[in-house]
């Protein structure tokens, strides 16, 4: 147990070191020059939305949402299909000056796929977190599109969660 614990506390440290701050300098710089910001992800990536959402209306004044209503999600996952909810809620609440922020640990999450293709054909900004491959689709098919992209290269879901938590916490 504690051989194993000290190995994740390893490999946490080394994304952690990955990260590259003038990416964050730019984030920073993103997030504060958008009228509103909407952040987006699935299952523990929907609770770090959530938390920096919350984070980035209070304490840095900018007008911040995720998408984690549970009436409003199963409704439009009803109406839209779970693979088109996310563009449908971008649809409905993005602005012209909004940067979304879309967040998928496997980088394979057809919703999110979804939300980035309906960025780019939109014209609207957003930055990407993914994980695992190095070749996810998120990364391979919208890192270049994305005003900015953070990848975590690891496969362990509770490793990628906790580094893009760092990295949208790390602007405040």
């Amino acid at each position: 147990m504690q051989q194993s614990f000290k190995m994740n506390l390893e490999k946490l440290k080394k994304e952690i070191d990955n990260i590259i701050l003038s990416d964050i300098k730019r984030l920073k710089k993103l997030v504060l020059g958008a009228t509103s910001v909407i952040i987006i992800g699935n299952g523990g990536s929907n609770s770090v939305a959530s938390h920096s959402a919350q984070d980035y209306t209070k304490q840095l004044k900018v007008r911040s949402m995720s998408f984690s209503d549970p009436s409003r999600l199963t409704c439009y996952i009803n109406d839209y299909g779970m693979e088109n909810a996310y563009a449908q809620f971008i649809t409905e609440f993005a602005d012209p000056d909004t940067l979304v922020i879309l967040i998928s640990s496997s980088g394979e999450s057809d919703n999110i796929l979804n939300a980035a293709e309906h960025c780019c054909i939109n014209d609207i900004n957003f930055v990407a977190l993914s994980g695992f491959e190095p070749t996810n689709q998120l990364r391979s098919d919208y890192g270049q599109k994305a005003d900015l992209h953070f990848w975590v290269d690891s496969k362990d879901y509770g490793i990628v969660e906790i580094v893009h938590q760092i990295i949208l916490h790390a602007i405040l």
